[in-house]
Parts: C-alpha cells; sequence; structure tokens
C-alpha cells in the first residue's frame, strides 16, 4: 500500500542514496553522485521553513521522493517554490508514483498557502501534472538556464499565470551555475 507523507525526518539519511542511484542509473554515475550531493545540502543547509520534502513509501521501503524549496523574488510578494529534484527507484518507475506524489506534494504547498510551483525538467512529463512551459518573462530563474524549453510553472492559488515580478533567489543549495 503506497504511503505518501511529508514526514521525511527518520528517513533523512537515505534520501541522498535513493537520488544519486536514480539519477546514476539514468543520467549517469557523474550526476548521481552531483544529485545525491544536492540533496545532502538541501537537507543540511536549507531553513525549515524554506523545504518541504514529500516521500512515497511501499510498507518500509522508500519507493520516491521530491524536494520542494523556496524561490524569493523580492520584488513579488506571492510564495513561490521550486520542486527539484524528482526520484523515483527505477523498479518503480512508470507506474505512476512519480504523478502521485507531485500531486500529493502540490496539494500540500496548495495547504500551505504557496502561490506558485516551478521545476526546471522534461515537459513531456511535467505537463502531466499542471505545470506549464514558462518563459522568463512569466518568472526568472535564479540562474541562467542551459536547457530555457525546461523551465516549467504553474500557479496553486487559483489565480490566472501572472508574471512574477525581479530577480529569484535559491537556497544555497542550488546556488550553482552547473545545476541550471
Amino acid at each position: 500500500m503506497l504511503k505518501l507523507t511529508t514526514n521525511y525526518h527518520s528517513r533523512a539519511t537515505d534520501l541522498p542514496d535513493l537520488f544519486r542511484d536514480v539519477f546514476a542509473a539514468s543520467e549517469g554515475e557523474e550526476e548521481g553522485t552531483l544529485i545525491g550531493a544536492l540533496v545532502s545540502d538541501l537537507l543540511a543547509t536549507t531553513e525549515r521553513d524554506d523545504l518541504m520534502v514529500s516521500l512515497a513509501l511501499d510498507g518500509d521501503l522508500l519507493v520516491g521522493c521530491i524536494l520542494f524549496s523556496r524561490l524569493r523574488y523580492d520584488q513579488d510578494p506571492r510564495q513561490v517554490f521550486l520542486m527539484a529534484p524528482v526520484a523515483i527507484r527505477t523498479d518503480r518507475q512508470k507506474t505512476g508514483i512519480g504523478q502521485k506524489l507531485i500531486g500529493f506534494g502540490l496539494e500540500e504547498l496548495r495547504r500551505r498557502q504557496v502561490d506558485w510551483a516551478v521545476t526546471y525538467g522534461d515537459p513531456v512529463y511535467y505537463t502531466k501534472s499542471g505545470f506549464q512551459p514558462i518563459t522568463e518573462e512569466t518568472a526568472r530563474a535564479p540562474k541562467p538556464l542551459s536547457m530555457p524549453h525546461g523551465w516549467l510553472g504553474q500557479p496553486l492559488n487559483g489565480e490566472a499565470m501572472k508574471p512574477i515580478k525581479g530577480p529569484s533567489r535559491c537556497v544555497s543549495a542550488f546556488d550553482n551555475p552547473g545545476l541550471w
């Protein structure tokens, strides 16, 4: 039975390995090491109010995880969170767990009165959960994007997609141009 939760503290030490293994399998060992280190850094350095973690558990087995971290737009009062990275165990991919976990995480952000979610990834996959391609005019990324077509967003508050004003700042773990 799949359980979705934001209570990750007892599993925090397992999360970097999950991301390392998933990304190594799909993108290569170097990418796996980079993303595993990113997750360790996010968990260690991000303020509690600036981080939300969603887990998918099958019994006691960790099968998926998403990290959401705050993006600050000093010229705009809306709350914005970045959904990244996302990992589903390789032996559980293509079973719907990823979409369920994304939906759960976005609903939890809505419950916390977050106005917007953005992500940086495969448009074909993430548009299934309501993300739409956006431009830098809609919401500026904190660093130059190497693949601008992968910059996606969605309002979570029921309002129309109105541009977010000004430049953005990410949490320190994402303050690395190589991740963008």
